[in-house]
């Protein structure tokens, strides 16, 4: 039976609680809010399954793609809506017309991130777009087999830990199953998410949010008032992304938008938080699906350092780097007709790309950022606390910037 002693090795992939003949494996929420399997040890028969199914104890193999391309959708609407290139949609709207199903991570009514399944072009709306907090597969897997065995086509996105424990999952080869996963930096705590969210709402008394002390406030009576979360908003271009959250507000002649908070991802405290590694899944810090391991028809990312590389095609509006990792990942590549695409290499992916291949490193103050998690009335401060470098770090920072300052000048100076 599955038996977790090292958190490391549990990605909360859920392949083993789908698996389980006698239902008695369960995912359950741990103090950094990410779910991990609990056994019912009086309902288990001891049959193995579980543990045949873990990626973590059965890793794929190292490989390398057959074909990388830098490629973007040729909508520029699409585009804009999307994270990078916006390949996605084309892929998707490609199963749905044969009359296919496709599979991807959404937000529910309170903004938690979960998995679920479109059978039309208007579904794929919701699965567009980066979402940065880990999502719940609840029965996506079982789901999936039952279309496949219907003979109906099914793409499958998610993260490649998500991708290998499906294949696992289904243990058998489906010629109308398409995978795609994505470069993955690493996915953060829902839990911190959750807090994250909540402290954007005022409660009922009134009382002040700590959250948007540097911005305008605005009183939320209920997490619902929020229409729309963007992690990757291209306000300020495809480099410079923006968190962006908008709510619904009425306002005497129907419901209108009002952007709530709009920063810049590295101004954002949920942002900075994920991008310094600091409330990662602890199994992202030694991540088994590294290196294409997934077993992934067709990995997306973006395709950082297009500016150096292929300076002409970079309009900031998003580049998307396409990796085709199998010959069924050949067959489905949108026609030239809906993509414009330029030759590229893997080397080059992973050059500006490193999380292609490498797990990120812990910030070394994560374990303190947990151990006062569960305590901590704002979160938000919490983050910001862990992440502002000690005084003395900031006074040599600026001592360092006002002597080249300094220095820049004089030289200017003798140079007259």
């Amino acid at each position: 039976m599955i038996n977790i002693i090292e958190k490391k090795d549990c990605c909360g992939c859920s392949a083993c609680v789908s698996i389980c003949p006698k239902h008695c494996i369960t995912m359950s929420l741990d103090n950094e809010g990410f779910l991990y399997p609990q056994v019912d040890n009086e309902s288990c028969i001891d049959c193995g399954l579980c543990e045949k199914v873990c990626l973590v104890l059965n890793q794929g193999k190292e490989c390398k793609p057959f074909q990388v391309y830098a490629a973007k959708n040729i909508n520029e609407e699409i585009r804009m809506k999307s994270s990078s290139g916006g390949i996605f949609t084309l892929l998707a709207e490609q199963i749905l017309h044969e009359g296919g199903v496709v599979f991807g991570a959404r937000f529910n009514a309170d903004w938690e991130v979960i998995h679920d399944y479109t059978e039309t072009k208007e579904g794929l709306a919701a699965f567009r777009g980066s979402k940065y907090v880990q999502s719940r597969l609840g029965d996506s897997f079982c789901q999936a087999e039952h279309f496949l065995r219907q003979g109906r086509k099914v793409m499958f996105t998610g993260t490649p830990c998500q991708i290998a424990g499906l294949k696992l999952f289904l243990r058998k080869t489906y010629d109308n199953l398409l995978t795609v996963d994505f470069i993955c930096h690493g996915v953060p705590s829902p839990g911190v998410w959750k807090k994250y969210l909540e402290e954007l709402i005022a409660l009922k008394d009134n009382r002040k949010n700590s959250v948007l002390s540097h911005s305008k406030l605005i009183i939320l009576n209920s997490i619902r008032d929020i229409s729309r979360i963007e992690f990757r908003n291209k306000c300020l271009g495809w480099k410079k992304y923006s968190f962006a959250l908008t709510l619904s507000v009425p306002n005497g002649h129907g419901t209108k938008n009002t952007v709530l908070l709009s920063e810049p991802y590295n101004k954002n405290i949920f942002m900075k938080g994920f991008l310094a590694d600091l409330y990662l899944r602890p199994s992202c810090y030694a991540c088994p699906s590294k290196s294409m391991k997934s077993g992934s028809d067709i990995t997306l990312g973006d395709f950082w350092g297009i500016q150096y590389v292929m300076p002409e095609r970079d309009d900031d509006k998003g580049i998307c780097c396409l990796m085709v990792n199998t010959e069924k990942g050949c067959q489905f590549l949108p026609s030239d007709k809906w993509v414009e695409y330029s030759d590229s290499d893997y080397s080059t992916v992973i050059k500006y790309n490193k999380a292609c291949v490498m797990s990120v490193v812990p910030n070394l103050k994560r374990n303190l950022f947990f151990d006062k998690f569960q305590k901590t009335d704002s979160v938000v401060r919490l983050i910001d606390k862990i992440l502002t470098p000690p005084f003395f770090r900031r006074f040599l920072s600026f001592a360092k910037r006002l002597v080249n300052k300094i220095f820049h000048l004089h030289s200017k100076e003798i140079s007259k």
